[in-house]
């Protein structure tokens, strides 16, 4: 094991956990149990998957094809795929091909493995957004049947924080869904989760690519205003927004991954412009796996135009100061690798930044973290590495500040 007691260990705020095939089982009430389209898990066989551009494959099932294990829920079916589950593999084995939960490194799923690849990784606490729900829950939202979404919900976050963060020791911090058709039922939910100690809830970046209500529309106002009061900070992956952005649809993926960023950067421009952060002050954002070398000038750029362009922009008497002002009182960014960013912390700010191992993912650090962050950080002061390692991200998440874990 290597020796990481002379650094801090890190809480990582964007990691994923792959839900464990029981959980529906198990946390669905019984009146759901017997339903059709209750979400379960079968083993099929899965001959390849295309690409289509976004977050969309096309699938080829053939029964004697190597197996993936997958989440039916409906007319849905959704295999998990190797570089979504990827730690453990060597790089070049990280494929979108079939992997069952057998072939998984356990720590995808159990969270007792998960803390034991923590220990390993010199990784304090870990923040893990869903998979099949997908990053803000918008499986759910996609449903027909909307009882029994709701219900799937609300057994997705007692799963997360009873069973999964309940056996973490306050290691494994919770990150709850909504459901994002109803807002009477999201500020339910959100007040419900509240109460037992939650400080995370997933959101989109762009909600109106999922066919919901813009932050402008007015829509979001009670979940904004409820966050704001329970303290919940709003998480924000890339990806979201069920779309990534590309070229073309036949570009190859790594076009993708490589502008990855570019959901968050315009999702931080929606943000800034809204007005929301203006009504809500102690209003928390943060973005996940977006990283941070793009923050300078996106609120550069954002000042500007608010110094140049406010009376026909449409934001003279909605923004009263620069935009830049609400993303260094308000809003969090994260990074795994990105040496320009660190290169820029002075205009990004040193309150603003937090780190993620995205495990179990393909772009994770895992089971080199200490390593990689050492590399980043190296020749910064001990006091800004440690606020970058957990320091904000105890802050952004409310966690002890004596220990850093979350307290239920």
């Amino acid at each position: 094991m290597n020796d990481f007691q002379h650094f801090p260990k890190i809480i990582s705020v964007d990691d994923h956990v792959v839900e464990p095939a029981h959980l529906f089982d198990r946390w669905l009430p019984k009146k759901f149990q017997d339903h059709p389209d209750k979400p379960r898990v079968e083993r099929r066989g899965l001959a390849g998957m295309t690409y289509r551009g976004g977050t969309t494959y096309e699938f080829d099932w053939r029964d004697d094809a190597p197996k993936a294990d997958c989440w039916i829920y409906g007319d849905l079916i959704v295999p998990h795929k190797r570089h979504v589950a990827a730690v453990g593999f060597d790089r070049d084995e990280m494929t979108a091909s079939p992997i069952t939960y057998d072939e998984m490194r356990p720590g995808c799923y159990d969270p007792t493995a998960r803390l034991a690849d923590m220990d390993l990784d010199g990784v304090e606490g870990s923040l893990a957004f869903p998979t099949f729900p997908r990053f803000c829950g918008q499986t759910f939202a996609e449903a027909a049947d909307k009882d029994l979404a709701l219900a799937c919900v609300q057994a997705y976050n007692d799963w997360m924080v009873e069973e999964w963060a309940g056996q973490g020791d306050g290691r494994l911090i919770p990150l709850q869904i909504i459901p994002l058709w109803d807002m009477d039922l999201a500020v339910a939910e959100l007040e419900r989760n509240a109460r037992r100690g939650v400080t995370a809830v997933a959101f989109s970046e762009i909600p109106a690519k999922l066919g919901l209500p813009t932050l402008h529309s007015g829509y979001w106002e009670p979940f904004f205003r409820t966050c704001a009061e329970t303290q919940t900070t709003i998480c924000m992956h890339i990806g979201s927004s069920s779309q990534m952005p590309a070229t073309s649809p036949d570009a190859p993926p790594a076009v993708a991954a490589t502008l990855s960023f570019g959901n968050a950067m315009s999702s931080l421009s929606d943000f800034l412009f809204s007005g929301v952060l203006v009504r809500y002050p102690t209003l928390k954002l943060a973005y996940s796996e977006g990283q941070i070398g793009w923050v300078p000038y996106i609120l550069e750029r954002a000042d500007d135009v608010w110094e140049q362009h406010r009376a026909w922009g449409g934001v003279r008497d909605v923004i009263p100061e620069p935009p830049s002002t609400y993303w260094h009182r308000q809003i969090y960014g994260c990074f795994f690798r990105d040496k320009h960013g660190l290169a820029s912390l002075e205009s990004i700010g040193v309150d603003n930044v937090t780190f993620e191992t995205d495990y179990p993912h393909t772009d994770s650090t895992w089971p080199d973290t200490q390593k990689i962050f050492a590399e980043q950080v190296e020749g910064m002061d001990p006091v800004l590495i440690e606020k970058i390692a957990r320091g904000n991200a105890i802050t952004m998440l409310r966690l002890d500040p004596a220990t850093g874990r979350w307290k239920p």
